[in-house]
C-alpha cells in the first residue's frame, strides 16, 4: 500500500519542506508487455522535500519494495560498458589496498547480475551478493558468482553474522537511497562488517542533482537524495563513520564513501561537510529555485523538439532507463512526439515505456531506420553511446542530449553530457 510520510526517514522531524512536485508518475522501471497494454498501470505522487534538521533530501511517498522489484525487474548492470569498467577500477584498487585474498570475505548489496562481484570471483576471493530480483539473480549464479536472492535487512545480516559470515568489504552500490527502511539496513550494515571492514558505499550526489537540474533521476524506487552532511549523520546513529569520500562523474555524480567502525578521518570528509555548509546544502534555501529550474528544462526541450519536428523529422530515443521514463512521462513525449525507444538491454527490448507507451527496440535500428533525431535519455552514458552511435552521426543524424540544459549533437561535436 502507498504510503505517505509524515517524518523524515532518517532523523524523525515531522516539519519537511517540500520544494518540488512532478506530479502522478508511472513507476520509473514499470516497463510493460503487450498483454499489459490493455490496462492503465497505476501512477504515484512524485513529491521531494528537504529535511531542516538533518538535512535530508527525500521524496513523501512509499511505494512498496514487492511492487517495485518483481520477477519481471528489468535492471541489468552489465550491459553498461562504463559501469563494468568503474566497477572493475574498483574492486583491484580494494584487492591492493586491503590486501584481500582467499581468506578475506565480500559481500555486495543489491548485486544485481553481478557485474562487481565477478571482479573479485576471478582473484579467487570469496564473494556473497545479496538481490531481491530474481532474474539479476539468476544471470550472477549463472556466472559463477554466489548470490542470495533476498532483501538485505538487519535480521538478514544478523543471521549471516550468526551463522559465522562477517565482510571484510561491503559493498553497496546506488542501493541506500532504494530502502524504505534506512535505519534497519546501516544497522545490518554494521552488524555485517568486520571490526576492521569497510563498507564502500555509492550514492548519487545531491549536489549534482540540483545543480545539474537532473530531476529524471527522482523516481519512486530512489527514497532519498543524499549529501555527505546527511549520510554522516546517518552513519553515526548506529556507530559508523564516515571515514573517506570522494566525488566520481559516474550516473551524473556520486558519492563514494568509506564507512567503518573506527573513527578515522581523512581530510576529504571535512573539506567536504564543510564545503556543502558554506554552499548552503544543509540550507533549504538552496533548494527552493530547483523547481522552476527543471520547468525551464521540460519547456526548452519540447521548444527544440518541436523545432526538429517542424522540419520534418522523425524523432526516436535512446535508452529505456528508468530515468527515461520520468523524464518521457514529466515533458509529455509520448508516440504523438516519439516513434520508438532503442536499448541494449535485451530484456527491455520487446517491452513498452510506461505512461507513453513507446515500443523498445534494437539500437541497430538506429542505423537502419535513420530518424532525423534522437533523443539521449541515458545521458549519464553519453560518451559511451554516442561511441557506439558514431555510424549513425556520421550518416547524418542527430543526438539531443537534455540534461542539465537540451543540447544538439551532431557529427563534428560529439562529447560527453557536460
Amino acid at each position: 500500500m502507498l504510503q505517505r510520510i509524515q517524518e523524515c526517514r532518517a532523523c524523525g522531524h515531522g516539519a519537511l519542506e517540500t520544494f518540488l512536485d512532478l506530479g502522478a508518475l508511472p513507476l520509473s522501471d514499470g516497463f510493460l508487455f503487450e498483454k499489459d497494454l490493455a490496462r492503465e498501470e497505476p501512477r504515484y505522487p512524485l513529491e521531494v522535500a528537504f529535511c531542516p534538521r538533518c538535512t535530508l533530501v527525500q521524496i513523501l511517498h512509499t511505494v512498496p519494495p514487492e511492487e517495485l522489484f518483481d520477477a519481471d525487474y528489468p535492471y541489468y548492470s552489465s550491459f553498461t560498458q562504463t559501469l563494468l569498467e568503474h566497477s572493475r577500477a574498483n574492486v583491484e584498487e580494494l584487492i591492493a589496498a586491503r590486501g584481500l585474498d582467499a581468506r578475506s570475505q565480500v559481500v555486495e548489496l543489491a548485486s544485481n547480475d553481478g557485474y562487481l562481484l565477478q571482479y573479485y570471483v576471478q582473484r579467487g576471493i570469496p564473494v556473497l551478493g545479496i538481490d531481491p530480483a530474481a532474474g539479476p539473480v539468476r544471470a550472477a549464479v549463472e556466472r559463477g558468482v554466489p548470490t542470495r536472492h533476498a532483501f538485505f535487512t538487519r535480521a538478514l545480516a544478523e543471521e549471516l553474522r550468526a551463522s559465522g559470515l562477517q565482510a571484510d568489504v561491503v559493498h553497496a552500490n546506488n542501493v541506500l537511497a532504494h530502502v524504505a527502511d534506512t535505519h534497519g539496513f546501516v544497522a545490518g550494515l554494521a552488524a555485517l562488517l568486520k571490526p576492521k571492514g569497510v563498507a564502500v558505499i555509492e550514492v548519487p550526489y545531491v549536489r549534482d542533482l540540483i545543480e545539474h537540474v537532473e530531476f529524471d533521476t527522482i523516481y519512486h524506487e530512489h527514497l532519498c537524495y543524499f549529501s555527505a552532511t546527511a549520510l554522516a549523520q546517518l552513519f553515526a546513529r548506529h556507530g559508523l563513520a564516515l571515514q573517506d569520500v570522494r566525488c566520481l562523474p559516474i550516473h551524473g555524480g556520486s558519492l563514494r564513501l568509506f564507512v567503518g567502525h573506527a573513527e578515522v578521518e581523512t581530510p576529504a570528509v571535512a573539506e567536504l561537510l564543510a564545503a556543502e555548509e558554506r554552499d548552503g546544502l544543509t540550507r533549504a534555501d538552496y533548494y527552493r529555485s530547483f523547481s522552476r529550474r527543471v520547468a525551464q528544462v521540460r519547456d526548452e526541450l519540447r521548444a527544440l523538439l518541436a523545432e526538429r519536428k517542424q522540419r520534418g523529422q522523425r524523432l526516436a530515443a535512446y535508452g529505456a532507463a528508468a530515468k527515461g521514463t520520468i523524464l518521457l512521462n514529466y515533458v509529455g513525449l509520448d508516440r504523438s512526439w516519439i516513434d520508438y525507444v532503442v536499448d541494449r538491454n535485451i530484456h527491455k527490448q520487446g517491452r513498452w515505456v510506461p505512461g507513453v507507451r513507446l515500443p523498445i527496440l534494437s539500437p541497430e535500428l538506429l542505423l537502419q531506420d535513420r530518424p532525423g533525431t534522437v533523443l539521449l535519455l541515458a545521458w549519464n552514458f553519453a560518451t559511451e553511446i554516442l561511441a557506439q552511435q558514431s555510424a549513425y552521426l556520421d550518416a547524418g543524424g542527430s543526438f539531443v542530449i537534455p540534461i542539465p540544459r537540451p543540447r544538439l549533437v551532431e557529427r563534428g561535436t560529439r562529447g560527453p553530457a557536460r
